[in-house]
């Protein structure tokens, strides 16, 4: 009896689970499952799997998008889990940004929880960079910049991302990019603001994570350096035997430049938290001001013309968007 009335709770918590609706459905047709045709699963993961979906009802008739679909029984299971899906969910709900994936839709059932995202065909960064082994500078340069300007109206936001990695970098049918997976992110950080929580993935976690000293928006500027030399070099700055030697190389931040570098990458990673332990007031406008100048003579098509056809001032750009503030602050 006692197995019965737990799973009666259970099933009552899940029917409590709730998303918002009308805030993210544009327009006043009644989304739900049978809106959309499934042509094929994209991934899967612990609480539910993404599709490749197609509109069949209604307004946008035929587009194909990217169907999340989650397990409620799953997720309501643990108090983080719940917490990280309400995040996510409220973030796609709130940010939009042309490097950030688009929420189109969000519904729900009795027991699972449908997010309608923009369908990305261009697939993971990840998959590029494995293709390609490393990246040439230029290439580096303009999804560095693209990635930046992301970041930075995040925190504009109040939200840290805390989770940048080439997987959850999306390419679109130009070869923009967008970010994607936004479940560690964490909300209400602004200057002064701290949070303790342990998350992310390890090769590109800030080491402050690391100790829980306490961290800020700042951390998310130490994955960037950290993604830019991945991309730089085909590896993560710090990798080990075992997950605790990958956290020693992190915290001792010692790190050898390959020779093939130019002296401007060189500069870059210099000026960035990975070569340097605390660097308080280390100024990122002037660091990052440098992939603007790269990116002047960049060859990459995306690098030069928006979709305007305009030429893009990456530098100035940056240069106004990258905020001046010390690592650490």
């Amino acid at each position: 009896m006692e197995i019965v009335g737990s799973l009666f709770r259970s099933m009552e918590h899940c029917e409590k689970f709730e998303i918002s609706e009308t805030s993210v459905n544009r327009g006043p047709e009644k989304i739900r499952p049978e809106c959309f045709e499934l042509l094929r699963v994209l991934g899967k993961g612990g609480y539910g799997k993404v599709f490749q979906v197609r509109k069949v009802t209604g307004a946008n008739t035929s587009k194909i998008f990217a169907m999340k679909v989650l397990k409620k029984a799953m997720i309501v299971r643990n108090a983080k889990d719940t917490a990280h899906t309400k995040a996510e969910r409220n973030i796609l709900e709130e940010v939009k940004h042309p490097f950030i994936v688009d929420l189109i839709y969000a519904f729900q059932t009795g027991g699972k929880l449908y997010l309608i995202l923009e369908y990305l065909s261009g697939g993971e960064l990840f998959m590029q960079l494995e293709r390609e082994g490393i990246f040439m500078e230029d290439t580096a340069c303009f999804y560095l910049a693209e990635i930046s300007m992301a970041l930075g109206h995040l925190h504009q936001k109040g939200i840290i991302y805390r989770d940048l990695k080439p997987e959850n970098i999306m390419l679109n049918h130009q070869g923009h990019v967008k970010l994607t997976d936004f479940g560690l992110c964490k909300e209400s950080i602004h200057d002064g603001t701290v949070t303790h929580t342990f998350c992310g993935t390890i090769e590109y976690m800030a080491p402050e994570i690391l100790m829980r000293s306490g961290h800020n928006r700042a951390v998310d500027w130490w994955s960037l350096g950290a993604l830019m030399y991945d991309m730089l070099t085909g590896a993560p700055p710090f990798t080990g035997e075992n997950r605790k030697k990958t956290i020693d190389k992190i915290l001792k931040c010692k790190l050898n430049l390959p020779p093939y570098l130019t002296q401007e990458a060189r500069d870059l990673l210099k000026k960035v938290r990975l070569l340097q332990g605390n660097p308080r007031g280390q100024p990122f406008k002037k660091a990052y001001g440098r992939i603007g100048r790269a990116s002047s003579g960049c060859r990459h098509a995306q690098c030069r013309h928006g979709d305007s056809g305009e030429p893009i001032l990456w530098r100035p750009t940056l240069w106004n968007l990258l905020p001046l503030e010390s690592a650490c602050s």
